[in-house]
């Protein structure tokens, strides 16, 4: 049996260079508040609004170090709430995805894409991947077994890198329906 942690993330955005620097201005740099179990990955104290026509979300956080292009993960049930309909995607793949306006303490920056759902998934090493016989983005199932949701996730997708470690993420409306703790775990189904 393979156990593996499952941790929830909650809505959160990743940030570009050009737009941090429209959204904070000339040569800010983000500020870690606490570490996140991926290596170098941080929650920083940062936090920006999501905007669209029907409402807001306040404070959200921003996830450092700054990527290649802005994205914003949130929940189905935080999409309903803004009135919009982003596509369940993994994590970089934004193309024809939902759009937003972020506004922060120096400027805004309108989002033509970069709304997405997460698709549930989970960070491996390629040293994990070897030794459980497993493939790059092969779809799995993860059952949680304690507490009182018990439920089991399919088409759970593996994500290979040399700088992760093992755990599977999962939204807030799916840690919800599981009954998530912070120290849950889940059994790898192949």
């Amino acid at each position: 049996m393979i156990k593996i942690p499952v941790e929830t993330s909650a809505r959160h955005i990743h940030l570009s260079q050009e737009d941090l620097k429209v959204l904070f201005g000339d040569n800010f740099e983000l500020h870690q508040m606490r570490e996140l179990s991926q290596p170098n990955e941080f929650a920083a104290k940062e936090t920006l609004t999501i905007k669209t026509p029907k409402n807001s979300f306040f404070n959200v956080r921003i996830v450092g170090p700054v990527r290649a292009k802005t994205q914003v993960e949130i929940s189905k049930s935080d999409a309903y709430i803004l009135g919009l309909n982003p596509p369940i995607r993994i994590s970089g793949d934004v193309a024809n995805s939902e759009k937003c306006l972020l506004v922060g303490p120096k400027g805004q920056v309108e989002l033509k894409e970069g709304v997405i759902v997460s698709w549930r998934h989970i960070h491996l090493n390629p040293d994990f991947l070897k030794k459980n016989n497993l493939n790059e983005k092969q779809l799995v199932s993860v059952k949680i077994a304690k507490g009182d949701r018990r439920l089991t996730f399919h088409d759970v997708c593996l994500r290979v890198s040399d700088h992760y470690e093992p755990a599977m993420h999962v939204d807030t409306d799916e840690a919800n329906a599981a009954g998530l703790t912070e120290t849950s775990e889940g059994e790898l189904i192949i």
